[in-house]
């Protein structure tokens, strides 16, 4: 249906889902036309449910979920699979070769725009588990992209404020002022732009937040997933 393929929205968290949803149909209608965008499906299961497995370590499990919505979508006529969530990331990396149609990976968005805008160091924020854990480093070494995360209590902070507020659509003033902090701190470290590596920072931090430049990936995975809707029809 339609001059674009379907895209299929695997959520996790509401706000970065909402996000993601929002810039396919909004910037979907800058490629298709007034109020035109690919057609979109999603499906989310409960944070809950990632997160019992996340913290018992148990990433496989947390691949079945995803694989699980996959299949919804697939079903529903999905062609291309998005997940805003970057943490979850490391599990779709134990998966990815099951899935039953394409998936574009968030972390491998990001590596190839830093690697585009002559990035050589950047700085990972997100949850504890994604700034300590492999999903970016082995992306953006690919790309021949350096990568430093912030101290253990700068990450435990950031990792606080994402699960405390920002998943549930809170952006306090005071929590725009510590990331700013943590961000300056990177710049001081030698980077030259700031991965917003989990999908609730854009709502919180934008280019005029942030002393560098910054990689938003909710919004940079939706424009890959229309880049790759609109060239799978010839739109």
């Amino acid at each position: 249906m339609g001059s674009a393929a379907h895209i299929g929205i695997v959520g996790v968290s509401a706000e970065g889902a909402a996000l993601c949803y929002r810039t396919l149909c909004v910037e979907g209608a800058e490629l298709l036309g007034r109020h035109a965008h690919p057609e979109v499906s999603m499906h989310t299961y409960p944070l809950a449910e990632y997160m019992r497995s996340i913290d018992a370590g148990r990433w496989d499990e947390a691949g079945r979920l995803m694989l699980r919505s996959a299949a919804k979508l697939s079903g529903a006529g999905a062609e291309i699979l998005i997940c805003p969530d970057n943490t979850v990331h490391q599990a779709l990396d134990l998966v990815r070769d099951e899935s039953p149609a394409r998936w574009l990976h968030i972390a491998e968005e990001v590596a190839s725009v830093c690697a585009a805008r002559d990035f050589a160091r950047v700085g990972v924020l997100g949850t504890r588990y994604l700034m300590e854990g492999p999903v970016y480093p082995t992306k953006l070494q690919a790309c021949g992209v350096e990568h430093l995360i912030p101290p253990p209590e700068d990450r435990e902070r950031v990792n606080a404020v994402i699960f405390d507020e920002l998943v549930y659509g809170r952006f306090e003033p005071g929590a725009r002022r510590y990331f700013q902090k943590v961000i300056e701190r990177l710049r001081g470290r030698g980077c030259d732009a700031v991965v917003l590596g989990c999908t609730e920072i854009p709502l919180l931090i934008g280019e005029a937040d942030s002393s560098l430049p910054v990689l938003d990936s909710t919004r940079l995975l939706a424009r890959a997933a229309l880049r790759e809707a609109t060239r799978a029809r010839g739109a």
